[in-house]
Protein backbone atom coordinates (compact mmCIF):
# COMPACT_ATOMS: atom_id res chain seq x y z
CA UNK A 1 0.00 0.00 0.00
CA UNK A 2 2.89 2.29 0.90
CA UNK A 3 4.77 2.11 -2.38
CA UNK A 4 1.51 3.16 -3.92
CA UNK A 5 1.52 6.59 -2.45
CA UNK A 6 3.56 8.28 -4.92
CA UNK A 7 4.23 12.10 -4.88
CA UNK A 8 1.58 12.59 -6.85
CA UNK A 9 -1.05 10.78 -5.05
CA UNK A 10 0.71 12.37 -1.73
CA UNK A 11 0.05 15.55 -3.13
CA UNK A 12 -3.78 14.87 -4.45
CA UNK A 13 -4.17 13.63 -1.05
CA UNK A 14 -3.06 16.80 0.83
CA UNK A 15 -5.17 18.82 -1.98
CA UNK A 16 -8.13 17.19 -1.99
CA UNK A 17 -8.10 17.27 2.16
CA UNK A 18 -7.37 21.08 2.58
CA UNK A 19 -9.84 21.57 -0.16
CA UNK A 20 -12.77 19.71 0.03
CA UNK A 21 -13.90 20.53 3.51
CA UNK A 22 -14.55 23.94 2.32
CA UNK A 23 -17.31 23.27 1.11
CA UNK A 24 -18.78 23.31 4.63
CA UNK A 25 -18.69 27.43 3.65
CA UNK A 26 -20.73 26.99 0.35
CA UNK A 27 -22.98 24.68 2.18
CA UNK A 28 -23.56 27.18 4.91
CA UNK A 29 -23.63 30.69 2.61
CA UNK A 30 -25.85 28.88 -0.21
CA UNK A 31 -28.92 27.73 2.39
CA UNK A 32 -28.43 31.71 3.95
CA UNK A 33 -28.57 33.00 0.41
CA UNK A 34 -32.46 31.35 0.21
CA UNK A 35 -31.46 27.54 -1.48
CA UNK A 36 -32.57 24.65 -0.10
CA UNK A 37 -30.47 21.98 1.06
CA UNK A 38 -31.46 20.11 -1.81
CA UNK A 39 -30.69 22.45 -4.49
CA UNK A 40 -27.13 23.61 -2.43
CA UNK A 41 -26.32 19.97 -2.77
CA UNK A 42 -27.24 19.19 -6.56
CA UNK A 43 -24.77 22.43 -7.13
CA UNK A 44 -21.82 20.52 -5.84
CA UNK A 45 -22.94 17.33 -7.14
CA UNK A 46 -23.80 18.50 -10.49
CA UNK A 47 -22.00 21.77 -11.13
CA UNK A 48 -18.81 21.08 -8.81
CA UNK A 49 -16.33 23.87 -9.83
CA UNK A 50 -15.91 26.22 -6.64
CA UNK A 51 -15.38 29.74 -8.02
CA UNK A 52 -19.05 29.05 -10.15
CA UNK A 53 -21.27 27.96 -7.18
CA UNK A 54 -20.20 30.78 -5.19
CA UNK A 55 -20.91 33.19 -7.88
CA UNK A 56 -24.54 31.49 -8.27
CA UNK A 57 -25.13 32.03 -4.68
CA UNK A 58 -23.63 35.21 -4.71
CA UNK A 59 -25.94 36.70 -7.06
CA UNK A 60 -29.15 34.96 -5.73
CA UNK A 61 -28.06 35.90 -2.37
CA UNK A 62 -27.91 39.43 -3.75
CA UNK A 63 -31.67 39.53 -5.65
CA UNK A 64 -29.97 38.81 -8.66
CA UNK A 65 -32.05 36.72 -11.28
CA UNK A 66 -31.39 32.90 -11.91
CA UNK A 67 -30.23 33.86 -16.17
CA UNK A 68 -27.90 36.35 -13.98
CA UNK A 69 -26.91 34.25 -11.71
CA UNK A 70 -26.51 30.71 -14.30
CA UNK A 71 -24.96 33.46 -16.73
CA UNK A 72 -22.10 34.35 -14.06
CA UNK A 73 -21.23 30.89 -13.10
CA UNK A 74 -21.33 29.66 -16.76
CA UNK A 75 -18.62 32.42 -17.00
CA UNK A 76 -16.04 31.30 -14.01
CA UNK A 77 -16.43 27.70 -15.47
CA UNK A 78 -14.69 28.15 -18.82
CA UNK A 79 -11.69 28.45 -17.63
CA UNK A 80 -12.34 24.54 -16.94
CA UNK A 81 -12.79 23.86 -20.40
CA UNK A 82 -9.63 25.02 -21.45
CA UNK A 83 -7.85 22.91 -18.80
CA UNK A 84 -9.84 20.21 -20.44
CA UNK A 85 -8.05 20.78 -23.83
CA UNK A 86 -4.66 20.80 -22.32
CA UNK A 87 -5.44 17.50 -19.86
CA UNK A 88 -6.97 15.61 -22.82
CA UNK A 89 -3.28 15.84 -24.35
CA UNK A 90 -1.06 15.21 -21.59
CA UNK A 91 -3.20 12.71 -19.62
CA UNK A 92 -4.40 11.19 -23.12
CA UNK A 93 -7.39 8.93 -21.23
CA UNK A 94 -9.52 6.23 -23.04
CA UNK A 95 -12.98 7.68 -24.39
CA UNK A 96 -14.99 5.55 -21.55
CA UNK A 97 -13.53 7.77 -19.26
CA UNK A 98 -13.62 11.22 -20.80
CA UNK A 99 -17.21 12.74 -19.58
CA UNK A 100 -16.08 11.55 -15.66
CA UNK A 101 -12.74 13.30 -16.58
CA UNK A 102 -14.72 16.56 -17.11
CA UNK A 103 -16.83 16.12 -14.37
CA UNK A 104 -13.33 16.36 -12.38
CA UNK A 105 -11.53 18.92 -14.38
CA UNK A 106 -11.26 21.53 -11.62
CA UNK A 107 -8.33 24.19 -10.69
CA UNK A 108 -6.38 21.52 -8.25
CA UNK A 109 -6.98 18.52 -9.80
CA UNK A 110 -5.38 20.35 -12.87
CA UNK A 111 -2.77 21.77 -10.67
CA UNK A 112 -1.91 18.79 -9.42
CA UNK A 113 -1.52 16.90 -12.82
CA UNK A 114 0.52 19.57 -14.86
CA UNK A 115 2.96 19.61 -11.77
CA UNK A 116 3.96 16.53 -12.51
CA UNK A 117 6.71 15.02 -15.37
CA UNK A 118 5.81 11.87 -16.11
CA UNK A 119 2.37 10.56 -18.17
CA UNK A 120 1.63 8.20 -14.87
CA UNK A 121 2.03 11.14 -12.25
CA UNK A 122 -0.06 12.98 -14.26
CA UNK A 123 -2.93 10.42 -14.68
CA UNK A 124 -2.40 9.26 -10.66
CA UNK A 125 -2.52 13.10 -9.21
CA UNK A 126 -5.26 14.34 -11.42
CA UNK A 127 -7.52 11.24 -10.50
CA UNK A 128 -6.82 11.53 -6.72
CA UNK A 129 -7.15 15.07 -6.61
CA UNK A 130 -10.49 15.21 -8.32
CA UNK A 131 -12.27 12.12 -6.79
CA UNK A 132 -11.00 12.93 -3.34
CA UNK A 133 -12.04 17.01 -3.30
CA UNK A 134 -15.27 15.55 -5.67
CA UNK A 135 -15.72 13.63 -2.37
CA UNK A 136 -15.04 15.65 0.65
CA UNK A 137 -16.74 18.70 -1.07
CA UNK A 138 -20.00 17.01 -1.77
CA UNK A 139 -19.79 15.80 2.16
CA UNK A 140 -19.12 18.69 3.35
CA UNK A 141 -21.42 20.85 1.60
CA UNK A 142 -24.31 18.79 3.08
CA UNK A 143 -22.67 19.03 6.55
CA UNK A 144 -22.92 23.06 6.03
CA UNK A 145 -26.22 23.07 4.30
CA UNK A 146 -27.58 21.02 7.27
CA UNK A 147 -25.76 23.05 10.09
CA UNK A 148 -26.92 26.46 8.18
CA UNK A 149 -29.46 27.34 10.92
CA UNK A 150 -27.04 26.22 13.53
CA UNK A 151 -24.27 28.63 12.36
CA UNK A 152 -26.73 31.51 11.97
CA UNK A 153 -25.74 34.31 9.90
CA UNK A 154 -22.84 33.62 7.71
CA UNK A 155 -21.19 37.48 7.99
CA UNK A 156 -20.40 36.18 11.94
CA UNK A 157 -18.21 34.14 11.36
CA UNK A 158 -17.18 36.05 8.09
CA UNK A 159 -18.15 33.24 5.30
CA UNK A 160 -19.52 35.75 3.45
CA UNK A 161 -16.08 36.65 2.48
CA UNK A 162 -15.04 32.80 1.87
CA UNK A 163 -16.19 33.56 -2.10
CA UNK A 164 -13.85 36.68 -2.15
CA UNK A 165 -11.42 35.20 -0.95
CA UNK A 166 -11.32 32.21 -3.08
CA UNK A 167 -11.41 34.22 -6.33
CA UNK A 168 -8.10 36.03 -4.88
CA UNK A 169 -6.66 32.86 -3.99
CA UNK A 170 -7.09 31.65 -7.65
CA UNK A 171 -6.15 35.33 -9.17
CA UNK A 172 -3.15 36.00 -7.03
CA UNK A 173 -0.41 32.96 -8.75
CA UNK A 174 -1.75 34.56 -12.22
CA UNK A 175 -0.55 38.25 -11.59
CA UNK A 176 2.95 37.76 -12.91
CA UNK A 177 3.97 40.06 -15.28
CA UNK A 178 2.72 43.93 -16.18
CA UNK A 179 0.22 42.96 -18.42
CA UNK A 180 -1.85 40.51 -16.32
CA UNK A 181 -1.18 43.36 -13.48
CA UNK A 182 -3.15 45.98 -15.67
CA UNK A 183 -5.86 43.36 -16.93
CA UNK A 184 -7.05 42.75 -13.50
CA UNK A 185 -6.95 46.49 -11.97
CA UNK A 186 -8.67 47.36 -15.56
CA UNK A 187 -11.75 44.66 -14.57
CA UNK A 188 -11.64 46.11 -10.87
CA UNK A 189 -11.85 49.53 -11.63
CA UNK A 190 -15.45 48.47 -14.54
CA UNK A 191 -16.80 46.25 -12.09
CA UNK A 192 -16.68 49.42 -9.08
CA UNK A 193 -17.84 52.24 -11.66
CA UNK A 194 -21.09 49.42 -13.11
CA UNK A 195 -21.76 48.24 -9.71
CA UNK A 196 -24.17 50.55 -8.67
CA UNK A 197 -26.23 50.91 -11.75
CA UNK A 198 -27.00 46.95 -12.72
CA UNK A 199 -28.50 43.98 -10.98
CA UNK A 200 -26.79 41.70 -9.02
CA UNK A 201 -24.26 39.49 -12.00
CA UNK A 202 -24.17 41.88 -14.28
CA UNK A 203 -21.04 43.65 -13.65
CA UNK A 204 -18.99 40.40 -13.82
CA UNK A 205 -20.03 39.96 -17.15
CA UNK A 206 -19.18 43.74 -17.79
CA UNK A 207 -15.80 43.01 -16.67
CA UNK A 208 -15.52 39.98 -19.11
CA UNK A 209 -16.47 42.56 -22.09
CA UNK A 210 -14.08 45.08 -21.02
CA UNK A 211 -11.53 41.87 -20.55
CA UNK A 212 -12.00 40.39 -23.85
CA UNK A 213 -11.88 44.14 -25.46
CA UNK A 214 -8.65 44.75 -23.78
CA UNK A 215 -7.13 40.79 -24.91
CA UNK A 216 -8.15 42.02 -28.36
CA UNK A 217 -6.33 45.17 -27.68
CA UNK A 218 -3.25 43.48 -27.28
CA UNK A 219 -3.46 40.98 -29.99
CA UNK A 220 -3.76 43.45 -32.74
CA UNK A 221 -1.39 45.62 -31.31
CA UNK A 222 1.40 42.30 -31.02
CA UNK A 223 0.94 41.35 -34.70
CA UNK A 224 1.13 45.18 -35.81
CA UNK A 225 4.41 45.77 -37.55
Amino acid sequence: MTARLTPATRMGLSIAAAVGVYGVSFGALSTGSGLSVLQTCALSLLMFTGGSQFAFIGVIGGGGTGAAAWAAATLLGVRNGVYALSLKTLIEPPGRLVPLMAQLTIDESTATATAQTERDERVRGFWTAGIGIYILWNASTLVGALAGDAIGDPRRWGLDGAAVAAFLGLLWPRLQGRDPVALAIVSALVTVMVLPMVPPGIPVLVAAGATALWWTWQQRRAVRP
